[in-house]
Order: structure tokens, then C-alpha cells, then sequence
């Protein structure tokens, strides 16, 4: 989310001598990203940035291909998956293509490594649970609903995590941007957006921590993990400001459009990236047209994939949905609400619902992850 912040103490300008009270230095650092060209953050360490001492790779594996699945719809249950372990070993793997890959996690193993993935940005989006996500610069406190925005190659550790803790991770090869249409041609979002700068959760400042212990850190890079031992904290930052930094936006600000008859997905967008879009569905008055069905049309948009992650309530136009179960509706397929739902939504006047929704351009693939808790059944539903 491209708006200004500062945290901490600054020198009066960029790149001069940045005396500490001891007389030493502070030493600056430039996170950018697309070339210099695109947004950046400043930041000033007590330690220079650039100390490792040890490097070695770590044998994991987050994606295991099902090479053979079908083209159909799905419907699985990932509350049925096995969870647990640390911010490596606790994500499970659903979806992927080459723009995107679809997990979620319950982490029950944190310990004191620090986590950055270089190939993406994320979004961790907090199904249950609270806690706070620790960066270089400060502390970003969540609670459930939440979508964490976390920048490519930003350095994270979740702490204080709620032992009843559920995430939908969202991580995608190109930047995480809110959506062209609701911004104007300064970047500030427009009065008809469904949110606000002022719904946006930015990190709170944390004082330098200046620890000479080695610690440890771990890269994602080329799907492959590394662990680097650091000769001093990482968190030793005594100021900085920019537009590049870890940010939250919680499901519930978000305010719904709603109309005369029914609206297309996309007026729920949430979030953009070049090879796909975020929306969410939240509780929203339906339709006030006399003869209005509520319920989405039939409906088949060849260039998508359409995945549904169900948070909460009752959803208008499925059955047998539990909480975390996903569903995913592949763009060669037709699709829409299952018998009897199109009929039992006429007359009514609102909905309570929560569901993230993730609209990819290319086809997704599918991990050895969904057959053991798919509903397999579900591509027949449809039927009479």
C-alpha cells in the first residue's frame, strides 16, 4: 500500500553521516524493488545489514505436483489436512501456477528464526487467531479477519501467535497493489474505493534491538530455502521511512457495493497482482429490484480460475461447505450455485458471509495435498 511512513529517528538527509550517541555510525540501507524504479524504504542499522556467517540450504519441499488431476470442479477440506510446524514446515500447499501459489497453515512450532521470502510478496490472511508480525521496521499487531501484506524479501517472525491459529497464504510472483480503479493518478484512493487510508494498519515503532548473538534466518529463493546465521539481530533499526513496508487491512472494514440486481465478482476486489486478483464476500444487503435473484448467474469466464476460501456464515449459493473448505472452478467449466440455492435466495434481503476469493489468469495446478480431502463427489452436484 504506497503511502508514506516514518518510524524512529532520521538523519536530515539521505546518504551523509548518521552519527550515533556513542559517536559512531548508523548505517543506511536502500530496500527498493523493480530496478530503483519502483517504491523503497530507508533504513538506518546499528550494525551493518551485510554480516553472515554460515549458509546452508534446508531439504523442503512446499509444492508436490498431482500431475495427473483432472480438469473439474473442487471442493476440499482443508481443516481435514494435517497441521503444524514452523514458518517453513507449517504451510500446506493446495494451488500453484506460474503467478501464484495457495496454502494455509496453523503454526505450532515458531521458534527464533527470522523468515523472508525473496521471490514474492504475501498475504497471510488470519482466519483465527492473533498475535504480531515482527519486521525490521516495527511491529505489526493482528487479529483474526486480517490480510498481512507482506512485501517480497521483507524480514519477518511472527510472535505472541494464539496457540488457535488458522492462515489462508496468498503468495504471488508480482507486487501486491490495491486496485488501479479505486486509486487516482497520485496513488491515494478514490471516495467510491471500498476502503480508506484510514482502514489501513501500519507498524508501530519498535526501539532497536542491539544483540551480538548469532541468529538465524531463513531465504526462500528459486522455491528452494536456505538458513543464514547472522552475527547480530536483525531488528536493530533505529529509524526509517518510505512506501515499502509490511501493512494489514481487516476483511470487516471492508464496505460492500450493492445494488438494484445482481453484481459481478469483481465489484468485491480487494487486492490486484499482475497474474491475478483478490475479492472478498462479507455480509451486504441483497438486491431491491422486485423480481431480483440474489444468487449469482450461471456463468463461465474462460481466462479465470476461480478460487473460494470459506471463512464464515452461511453461503448463498453452496452446500456442504464447512469453515476452510476451498473450492476452485476451473474456467473451462461452467459454473454457478448448486440446485434448490438460486430458488431459496429470491426474496431475500441480505446475506452473512465471509470468503476470500482468489481469480487467476492462468490455469492452476493442483498438489498432492487435495486428494486425500476432496469431496469427490462434488463435480456431480449439479445434478438433479
Amino acid at each position: 500500500m504506497p503511502i508514506y511512513h516514518q518510524l524512529g529517528k532520521l538523519p536530515q538527509k539521505k546518504h551523509i553521516v548518521y552519527e550515533s550517541p556513542s559517536g559512531g555510525m548508523y548505517w543506511e540501507e536502500l530496500y527498493s524493488t523493480l530496478g530503483f524504479s519502483g517504491i523503497y524504504s530507508t533504513l538506518y542499522h546499528v550494525n551493518p545489514p551485510t554480516r553472515y556467517r554460515e549458509i546452508k540450504e534446508i531439504n523442503h519441499r512446499l509444492i508436490e505436483p498431482w500431475a495427473d488431476a483432472p480438469v473439474q470442479p473442487y471442493h476440499f477440506f482443508t481443516n481435514r489436512v494435517e497441521h503444524g510446524g514452523d514458518i517453513v514446515s507449517g504451510r500446506r500447499c493446495f494451488m500453484y501456477n506460474d503467478d501464484v501459489t495457495l496454502s494455509t497453515a496453523s503454526f505450532t512450532e515458531l521458534d527464533d528464526r527470522f523468515y523472508r521470502n525473496s521471490q514474492a510478496d504475501e498475504i497471510l490472511f488470519v482466519h483465527r487467531g492473533e498475535g504480531e508480525l515482527h519486521s525490521p521496521y516495527g511491529v505489526l499487531t493482528f487479529t483474526q479477519g486480517d490480510y498481512l501484506v507482506v512485501p517480497r524479501g521483507v524480514m519477518i517472525r511472527l510472535e505472541h501467535v494464539s496457540a488457535d491459529n488458522r492462515f489462508f497464504i496468498i503468495e504471488s510472483f508480482s507486487p501486491i497493489e490495491t486496485p488501479k480503479r479505486f486509486r487516482n493518478e497520485f496513488g491515494q484512493l478514490l471516495e467510491h474505493a471500498p476502503y480508506c487510508e484510514r482502514d489501513i494498519k501500519r507498524p508501530a515503532f519498535r526501539e532497536p534491538i542491539v544483540n551480538k548473538d548469532p541468529q538465524r534466518l531463513v531465504i526462500k529463493r528459486r522455491n528452494l530455502f536456505y538458513e543464514y546465521e547472522l552475527d547480530h539481530h536483525p531488528f536493530d533499526v533505529v529509524g526509517w521511512d518510505g512506501y515499502l513496508y509490511p501493512w494489514a487491512f481487516n476483511i470487516h472494514e471492508y464496505i460492500p457495493s450493492v445494488a438494484k440486481i445482481h453484481l459481478p465478482p469483481p465489484v468485491h476486489q480487494v487486492f490486484q497482482s499482475a497474474g491475478f486478483v483478490v475479492c472478498n464476500f462479507v455480509p451486504r444487503l441483497f438486491d431491491w429490484h422486485p423480481q431480483a435473484i440474489p444468487a449469482p448467474y450461471f456463468h463461465q469466464n474462460v481466462d479465470s480460475d476461480e478460487v473460494l476460501y470459506y471463512v464464515e456464515g452461511d453461503f448463498m449459493s453452496r452446500k456442504g461447505i464447512e469453515m476452510g473448505s476451498i473450492t476452485l472452478h476451473p474456467g473451462d467449466v461452467p459454473h454457478g450455485p448448486q440446485p434448490g440455492k438460486i430458488e431459496a435466495s429470491i426474496g431475500k434481503k441480505e446475506v452473512y458471509e465471509y470468503a476470500v476469493m482468489v481469480d487467476t489468469f492462468k490455469p492452476l495446478l493442483m498438489t498432492q495435498q487435495v486428494p486425500p480431502v476432496m469431496d469427490r463427489a462434488y463435480h456431480k452436484s449439479w445434478l438433479p
